[in-house]
């Protein structure tokens, strides 16, 4: 049993969508079927999808017992940082993709916790075990994972009213000229493209600060913070800024803006975007409060490999003149 206050930013929802800001791991569709069938009450009365929340009501929601895990347990190493009965932190490679998707059959980290955690009642979805936000698959850096429901439902609720801390470091295309901003633009399903996101007046709030920590020649590595966590908000907004990841593959319109650099850098540049062959960015700080009360949680990771040395090519580059 789930039991769950209606917040004040949700006013004005329908029930359904209020369910699927809250429980983010289950489907919107498969939510929808638990209101049909009478295992969502809104202050204690079955109620349609439809109907209109207000702040403070009392959502009591008994979903159906869970199936068992289908996923196969894969040995896949993982960086771990923390691990208590609550939650563990992993340091995520690029390259490693969070959970199964349409058209990815490859090993993925969450068939690396089935294979850590063999006896584990995972929360969430059998597909998405103990996930309360993700990485892109070319984006390394740091994610918590719960271990239990009530651990579960608390981080979900920290990152939902944000009061969690998530950084990144990125390298975009082209000069930032302000020293920092703040990109508030809503992001949808490309109707175009169902594995795109893009910015759309239809799409839900997204909001993410930048600062510049330093200038490259067409380049600019900066520090990212994020209010929101929409799938891909980091990579569309700084598209929608005008300057895309350096390496996305995506959003980055490389072609674009190799177009526009003398032939000399341009030929570095692209064999740095072969050498590096993913994304320029990283998740190095997350901070939360800890589920069971245990205090604020802090953790860093540094700026992995295959990016600290595009970084130090580019110093080196630009103390050359």
């Amino acid at each position: 049993m789930i039991e769950w206050i209606i917040p004040e930013e949700l006013a004005g929802s329908r029930l359904d969508a209020a369910l699927a800001q809250h429980l983010r791991q289950t489907s919107r569709s498969k939510l929808q079927t638990w209101i049909k069938a009478g295992r969502v009450l809104l202050d204690g009365t079955a109620e349609r999808a439809s109907t209109l929340v207000a702040p403070g009501q009392r959502v009591t929601i008994d979903p159906p017992e869970a199936p068992a895990p289908r996923l196969e347990a894969l040995d896949i190493p993982l960086s771990v940082v923390y691990e208590d009965d609550d939650l563990l932190v992993i340091d995520k490679p690029a390259g490693l993709q969070v959970h199964p998707g349409a058209g990815e059959p490859r090993p993925t980290l969450a068939h690396a916790l089935v294979a850590r955690y063999p006896n584990w009642a995972a929360p969430g979805s059998p597909e998405r075990p103990g996930l309360v936000h993700r990485l892109d698959r070319d984006t390394s850096g740091l994610m918590v994972i719960a271990r239990r429901e009530p651990a579960f439902q608390d981080l979900v609720r920290q990152i939902q009213r944000r009061e969690t801390t998530r950084r990144y470091v990125a390298l975009a295309w082209g000069t930032i000229r302000e020293p920092s901003g703040s990109i508030d633009a809503p992001i949808a399903r490309d109707p175009g493209n169902r594995r795109k996101m893009t910015v759309s007046e239809k799409g839900r709030p997204a909001q993410s600060d930048y600062r510049v920590l330093h200038r490259f020649d067409w380049l600019t590595l900066i520090e990212v913070s994020l209010r929101t966590g929409r799938t891909h908000q980091i990579r569309v907004h700084l598209a929608h800024l005008g300057h895309p990841l350096f390496g996305d593959p995506t959003y980055g319109r490389a072609r674009v803006w190799l177009d526009r650099i003398p032939p000399a850098r341009r030929a570095v540049l692209t064999d740095r975007l072969r050498r590096l062959n993913r994304q320029a960015l990283h998740a190095y700080h997350l901070a939360c409060r800890h589920p069971s009360g245990g205090g604020n949680l802090r953790f860093e990771s540094p700026v992995p490999a295959d990016l600290d040395q595009l970084l130090l090519q580019l110093r080196i580059e630009e103390s050359s003149g």
